[in-house]
């Protein structure tokens, strides 16, 4: 991806108020979906709380675990 395609999404992001910060949580939501970082580590990075960045992906309705979908399925259950 190029930087101007990257860029151009990351200002969609009204989350953020720079282009960087914008980058880095785009990045960082890949390395998280992926499971390559914690949320911890990425809260670390973008200058966040865990549950502060825990709040926005629920706000932008993304559902974010490091269980799999029979342990999410097995504990909704419970």
């Amino acid at each position: 991806m190029n930087q101007e395609l990257t860029q151009a999404i990351a200002s969609e992001i009204q989350l953020f108020q720079n282009i960087e910060q914008k980058e880095n949580f785009l990045f960082l939501l890949g390395a998280l979906i992926a499971k390559v970082i914690s949320l911890k580590k990425a809260a670390e990075i973008m200058q966040l709380e865990p549950a502060e960045l825990l709040k926005i992906l629920d706000l932008m309705g993304i559902e974010f675990s490091y269980l799999c979908e029979e342990d999410v399925a097995l504990e909704k259950s419970w």
